[in-house]
């Protein structure tokens, strides 16, 4: 069992408390392949369940240094210094090996406990300027919606949040657990951490449902040649339009999207099918086993066979 430890530092707020708890809390082990989940304990300052989650335990300092993953909720006063007890503990979790995620302006405690010096890290848009002013040697990018550097990772606000929290069981259990998660949730599919917060969303015409169609039409058709131009006239756009209102709705070019949505297919497939690199391939509308690999490899950061090997069926059976 995977040990997550919510960090309930005495500014907590409610939200972000609550969509680490809904992910991490809730036994969803049905989703992956060995069975396995989360095991969810929080540390509160002074040693008492917080009323917010009161079926949730607590535990010590040292149970949170010897966390396997520590989540650091958001701060209503970004500016309030961190417990130093806290701070301590974090920085020997950090050495020990262990992954601290920050939620929103958790950020703030990563980087007043020093883990975000010389990281380039996420925020809220809003208190991007306040995190970059209070730490110079924190890289804030401050128009994505999370940023993962390996052991330390950070978000923006709320709903931003979800999306880094899907993203580490995409991690820890691969992209059918992180999708099923999603169903569950009712939420939106997976956005990588590049995607813009949309802090100055430009003012198109909403079209919104013509779009989920089109998209819908494209994710169904992935194995074929589907093109900018057939996409746009699903939607009932141009195809400058149609790139307009990606770029605005998702932060992706109608080709970026496209490209993800076929590595996400080959990933599921890789995990849940005993398909051929190149049959996977052909259904991804990728062509060839060789430029699968290519394309894989870029994206997910391994080959698909050592994707397969961590995260399919068989790694499952022999975990």
């Amino acid at each position: 069992m995977h040990r997550v430890v919510l960090a309930v530092h005495a500014h907590t707020m409610l939200l972000e408390l609550a969509i680490a708890a809904e992910v991490f809390g809730v036994d969803r082990s049905d989703l992956t392949a060995d069975g396995r989940w989360y095991g969810l304990a929080a540390w509160t300052p002074d040693g008492r369940p917080t009323p917010w989650l009161p079926d949730v335990p607590t535990c010590t300092l040292d149970d949170l240094r010897a966390a396997d993953t520590i989540v650091v909720p958001s701060t209503d006063d970004p500016a309030a210094d961190t417990d130093p007890a806290l701070r301590a503990a974090l920085r020997a979790a950090h050495e020990r090996g262990t992954r601290i995620a920050a939620l929103c302006t958790g950020a703030f405690v990563l980087a007043d406990a020093g883990l975000l010096d010389g990281r380039a890290a996420a925020t809220h848009w809003m208190h991007a300027e306040d995190l970059a002013r209070a730490h110079p040697r924190v890289e804030v990018r401050p128009d994505v919606l999370y940023v993962d550097e390996g052991l330390v990772l950070t978000s923006a606000g709320k709903m931003a949040a979800l999306d880094l929290c899907v993203h580490l069981v995409r991690e820890d259990f691969g992209a059918a657990a992180a999708n099923g998660l999603v169903r569950r949730l009712v939420g939106p599919g997976h956005r990588p951490g590049g995607q813009a917060q949309y802090a100055t969303r430009p003012s198109l015409p909403r079209t919104t449902d013509g779009l989920a169609g089109a998209l819908a039409w494209a994710r169904d058709r992935l194995d074929q040649p589907v093109t900018v131009e057939s996409l746009a006239r699903r939607a009932g756009l141009s195809s400058r339009q149609l790139a307009r209102r990606m770029h605005a709705e998702l932060g992706l070019r109608p080709l970026d999207w496209l490209h993800r949505e076929r590595i996400s297919l080959a990933q599921e497939l890789l995990e849940s099918s005993d398909a051929t690199i190149e049959q996977i391939a052909a259904r991804c509308g990728l062509g060839t086993a060789a430029t699968l690999r290519r394309h894989f490899r870029r994206t997910v950061g391994a080959s698909p066979t050592t994707y397969r090997a961590t995260f399919g069926r068989a790694a499952g059976r022999s975990a």
